[in-house]
């Protein structure tokens, strides 16, 4: 056995001997010291605990506390009745506390009991209560928390052990002490009694045994009662007000000093307001600005002390996030975040910052918010955040658009100049630096701030750099939409069309078709630039059709039928003819002819010939429509629609493929030619 555990052992007998073994006045003396000193150790040691956890032994050391004040007591009482004098510590509470009046003593030591035993005792015993019942309540639900926490592999075993642990030792903790607050509370009755028996038995004894009149007897005693019961009830007090911080401290990161400072003190500006009325309250009542003044004035320099140190505190928080954003760029681990890819991406050179940055009137975050929702409007998607930042491996004035990580798209801008496209003839008085329209590859010239009115007037498209930008960016996104809605995405928007639709919602996922499958169809209508604005529409179709076929092609067939009236308005112009390049009897016999189907679907297999001689065709057809000043529209039967548009699809995928079945009945056609072979 080691020495720390065989001296608390001998302590503990030592404190049941004292019971009834003679204790010298001067040791009596010595141990009422070290009772003092041992209340004030655990009450300081509950002030800096930041769970209750870390002072688990509280409840035994309050029975051994409480054992050990109540032997004191006892040897205390022997030697007040024996020899009428209990040491130099007992007779000075009694004279100093007191100040020479028995009443006096009587009265605080009254009052001490009281706080203690009403005030302090009972309220740590309602809260050690309430929160052994509480935490054995929860019990279940943290065994269930840290059993799902290790299922899913955030914590390991040891971790879940520790932490299982921890709930046991805590469940105890508080149930030990709802039990250990009895022995402060029996602990107050019996200094009770023993004042009660010191007084009425230190008069008889004086009278008798001592040879005192009643009055030196009355008062002797009762000073030595007084002094027994203040030198044992302070430490009482001490413990039982260390009890009730243990049980009603929450778990914190900080021990009760810097929890107050903090919570309490946390709004400086509430300090002005108490000094100002503590000032007020000096100024208009009888208390006089003697006594208020100077209490005001330490409120106001303590507001004034901590809103100083809460704006030093802000700027050091600032400094050390960023000193710890460096240190994570450095670390191995930061590595990971890396492997993040942005849907789309807006990197230009250091020339163009005027143009996000808002302080030097650049309004391309406003400007990007506004692309965001015209695509919602125009494609029924919404679009992924855009990652703007800065790259200066770029040229000053240059551009780049990714998608996932990989450049789609470049440009470049002059910022103090205007991008003036020709109307189509072109006037010899309006020079610039000539270069193309990134948006759609016209060409255009870059003129400056006194030639762009006069453009103007020449009938020239004048247009502004972030003006350029915009359009530039919105065409992107129309074009690549079909790659920035995935899985995630659509699953977004049904959830949306839940809110309205829950029945058509149900009916078809998953039943019908997966999310996936969905989300295949929705890229198919983008991939050729088709709103699914109206998910209502495209999802009731496929609850219709999807039974009979999971073919993605087929089903977006299916959709774009059923989105005829939309895609009607969107090719031809209100009151106008739809002009269009009309596919000829012999071509769809032999793209009919050249359909292979597989297990895994239908696909085109045209020889190379062929294939040639439908794009020289078609591209002959489309190019006397763009002389003409017309959009080319391919139309063609229903039934080859999907497969002519998988033929055209790297070479002219810019021109739309209609069928006849996508079309209004009341809208003309105007042929602007047929291909045939």
């Amino acid at each position: 056995m080691r020495i720390r555990d065989l001296s608390i052992l001998l302590g503990i007998i030592g404190i049941i001997l004292m019971m009834v073994v003679p204790v010298n006045k001067h040791v009596m003396d010595v141990l009422l010291i070290i009772n003092i000193s041992l209340a004030m150790m655990i009450l300081l040691v509950s002030m800096n605990t930041q769970e209750a956890l870390q002072f688990s032994i509280f409840p035994s050391m309050l029975l051994i506390t409480t054992l050990f004040r109540l032997a004191l007591n006892v040897s205390t009482t022997r030697n007040i009745l024996a020899h009428a004098d209990a040491g130099d510590v007992v007779a000075t509470f009694g004279e100093f506390v007191a100040q020479g009046n028995i009443v006096v003593g009587f009265v605080v030591f009254l009052i001490l009991v009281v706080v203690q035993f009403i005030v302090i005792t009972k309220g740590s015993e309602r809260v050690a209560e309430v929160a052994a019942r509480f935490t054995l309540d929860a019990m279940p639900g943290k065994q269930m928390s840290i059993d799902a926490d290790l299922n899913a592999g955030m914590i390991n075993e040891t971790q879940a052990r520790e932490r299982r642990s921890k709930i046991e030792r805590e469940a105890d903790f508080y149930g030990a002490m709802d039990g250990a607050s009895k022995f402060v509370k029996g602990d107050a009755i019996a200094s009770i009694i023993i004042l009660i028996i010191n007084l009425l038995g230190g008069l008889i004894i004086g009278v008798i045994y001592h040879n005192m009149d009643i009055p030196e007897a009355a008062r002797t005693f009762t000073k030595l009662s007084i002094g027994d019961g203040l030198v044992s009830q302070i430490p009482a007090l001490l413990i039982s007000t260390a009890a009730g911080l243990i049980v009603t401290r929450a778990n914190s990161e900080s021990n009760l000093a810097a929890d107050i400072t903090g919570q309490l003190f946390a709004y400086p500006k509430l300090m002005y307001i108490v000094a100002g009325t503590i000032a007020l309250l000096g100024i208009i009542t009888p208390i006089g600005v003697v006594s208020t003044f100077p209490i005001a004035g330490l409120f106001a320099f303590a507001g004034y002390r901590m809103q100083k140190n809460l704006n030093q505190k802000q700027v050091e928080e600032e400094e050390a996030e960023e000193q710890q954003q460096i240190e994570e760029v450095r670390s191995p681990e930061s590595v990971i975040s890396l492997l993040q890819v942005d849907p789309i991406e807006f990197e230009f050179g250091y020339g163009l910052i005027p143009l996000a940055d808002t302080q030097q009137g650049g309004d391309l975050l406003d400007r990007i918010i506004l692309i965001r929702r015209q695509c919602a409007l125009e494609l029924g998607v919404v679009v992924p955040v855009i990652r703007i930042r800065d790259n200066i491996q770029l040229k000053p004035n240059e551009y780049i658009i990714k998608i996932k990580g990989n450049m789609v798209a470049r440009g470049e801008l002059l910022l103090n100049h205007y991008l003036a496209m020709s109307p189509g003839f072109d006037d010899d008085s309006i020079s610039g630096i000539e270069t193309v329209e990134p948006a759609f590859g016209l060409p255009a010239i870059w003129i400056d701030e006194p030639t762009k009115e006069r453009a103007e007037l020449s009938g020239y498209t004048v247009v502004d750099p972030p003006s350029v930008v915009a359009t530039h960016l919105t065409e992107i996104i129309k074009r690549h939409a079909h790659e920035l809605i995935g899985r995630q995405e659509t699953k977004a928007l049904v959830e949306n069309v839940k809110e309205s639709y829950p029945a058509l919602v149900d009916e078809l996922i998953p039943n019908v078709l997966t999310i996936g499958d969905l989300q295949k169809v929705l890229a198919k209508l983008l991939k050729e630039k088709i709103s699914v604005r109206d998910l209502v529409t495209i999802m009731e179709t496929l609850a219709d059709y999807g039974s009979y076929t999971k073919d993605p092609d087929i089903l977006t067939e299916y959709v774009r039928q059923a989105l005829s009236r939309q895609i009607t308005q969107q090719f031809a112009s209100a009151g106008d003819a739809l002009k269009v390049i009309t596919v000829g009897p012999s071509l769809e016999k032999k793209i009919a002819e050249s359909v292979q189907q597989t297990d895994q679907g239908s696909y085109l297999a045209l020889d190379p010939s062929s294939s040639q001689m439908i794009f020289h065709k078609l591209n002959e057809q489309i190019g006397k429509a763009v002389q003409s000043g017309q959009q080319p529209v391919i139309l063609t039967s229903p039934t080859i629609r999907m497969y002519l548009r998988q033929l055209l699809e790297r070479t002219l995928q810019d021109i739309p493929v209609l069928s006849y079945s996508e079309l209004e009945p009341n809208v003309e056609i105007q042929s602007m030619g047929v291909v045939n072979l």
